[in-house]
């Protein structure tokens, strides 16, 4: 194994632990807040500044690794990730909301960290396997969907008048795996005339249109993910489903968001970039007419008979939710990895750093913004209406990205691999 080899492997390895850490949270973070909030359309508050946390955080985090490097960054957003999970249960464990919001920022700063996982993952690969590193860099999540949401269930019980509060402590160990991980990843500090080469000016980089679709493409798709999946579990918990339930649904939703990895970085070779960033936004129109319709009908599409919410199979009312979340992930997943490689046709390594903090920055905006409303938008408008909301996104992504294939000299390198 080679040394990039052996850097995507490990940035796998980290992403999976990191992303493990974040299932966790969002399975049990909106019924903590709900349960520490005395405003309960609050509940998703914690998720939201989570996020916004992210977003404020990736670009000092891509500029302090343009200086110090990968390895060093991604150390310093992990210890901090530790402090905030240990900092969230001890809020919980004192009731106290504005504690486990605190809590959610320092974990919000640990994701920025971990964002760019991907982003290192193509710097150490060659052009033609950087679709594919990105790709299974971002598999490392299949882990955190066969493992989260049972450590999040596991030990919630743990502190018997602190619900949940057990859920928190697993993310400490996951973070101390992760720092053993990165003591082994050799990338190489960027160099003098690395960190001194600006490259082109930021606003022409952002102004290319490819730049403009890849934004759109990961911005709408993380934006409209978060949004659902941060509901769901208010949703079926407000519909007297169990807890193992909405796990459960989390569970396949995170799988679907992952899983694909193995294969997409291939699709994306075969077929282009683009292609494959529609059939996401196709995925993600599915997911939110499934959601929209009867429980019937994930009951005839998976062939499922009917059970009580109470036994070990779900009902049809679950079964809806679990196809439509497992399609949400796919969605996500074929517009994130599209998304992100088709970014890297925009930069020279000199521009890398502003350019990826910049993607990042627009697209954690909105998630930001989408997960703050999650909690509202079924609070006071209802469910259906928190699934509306992202289709009129949804549409702008397909009309801008059927717009850029039009443009053959902009798309030179998102067409499809000759057999």
């Amino acid at each position: 194994m080679d040394r990039a080899q052996k850097n995507v492997a490990l940035l796998a390895l980290c992403q999976a632990l990191a992303m493990t850490s974040m299932t966790i949270l969002f399975t049990v973070a909106a019924l903590i807040g709900n349960a520490l909030a005395a405003e309960k359309s609050l509940a998703t508050l914690p998720l939201a500044l989570l996020q916004l946390a992210v977003m404020i955080t990736t670009i000092p985090a891509s500029l302090l690794m343009r200086q110090i490097g990968r390895r060093w960054g991604f150390i310093t957003g992990t210890l901090i990730g530790m402090a905030g999970a240990g900092l969230g249960v001890l809020a919980v464990l004192v009731a106290s909301f504005p504690l486990f919001c605190l809590a959610t920022i320092l974990l919000g700063i640990f994701s920025g960290f971990t964002g760019f996982y991907r982003f290192a993952a193509a710097d150490a690969a060659s052009e033609a396997f950087r679709a594919q590193a990105i790709s299974l860099v971002i598999a490392g999540g299949v882990v955190a969907a066969l493992i989260g949401p049972g450590l999040a269930s596991w030990p919630r019980a743990w502190f018997p008048e602190a619900l949940f509060a057990g859920s928190l402590l697993p993310i400490v160990g996951l973070q101390l795996l992760s720092l053993g991980l990165l003591i082994g990843i050799d990338i190489p500090t960027p160099s003098a005339v690395e960190r001194q080469t600006q490259g082109r000016p930021l606003l022409q980089i952002v102004r290319q249109p490819v730049f403009v679709v890849a934004v759109l493409g990961s911005a709408v798709g993380y934006a409209v993910m978060a949004l659902l999946m941060t509901a769901t579990p208010l949703a079926m918990v407000s519909m007297n489903h169990p807890f193992q339930a909405a796990a459960s649904v989390i569970q396949w939703h995170v799988l679907g968001m992952f899983a694909p990895s193995f294969f997409t970085g291939f699709l994306i070779a075969r077929f282009g970039v683009l292609t494959i960033i529609l059939c996401g936004v196709g995925l993600n129109l599915l997911c939110v007419a499934i959601n929209l319709s009867g429980p019937q009908v994930a009951q005839f599409l998976l062939g499922a008979p009917t059970f009580s919410s109470t036994d070990e199979l779900p009902n049809e009312a679950v079964a809806q939710f679990l196809l439509a979340l497992a399609l949400l992930g796919v969605g996500w997943n074929f517009m994130f990895v599209g998304s992100t490689t088709l970014l890297t046709q925009v930069h020279t390594p000199a521009e890398k750093a502003k350019t990826q903090a910049t993607h990042d920055f627009l697209m954690f905006s909105c998630v930001a913004v989408a997960t703050f409303l999650s909690g509202q938008l079924l609070n006071r408008l209802g469910w259906e209406a928190v699934n509306l909301v992202g289709v009129p996104g949804l549409g702008l992504v397909l009309v801008a990205v059927f717009w850029l294939r039009q443009q053959p000299s902009l798309t030179a390198s998102s067409k499809p691999a000759k057999p």
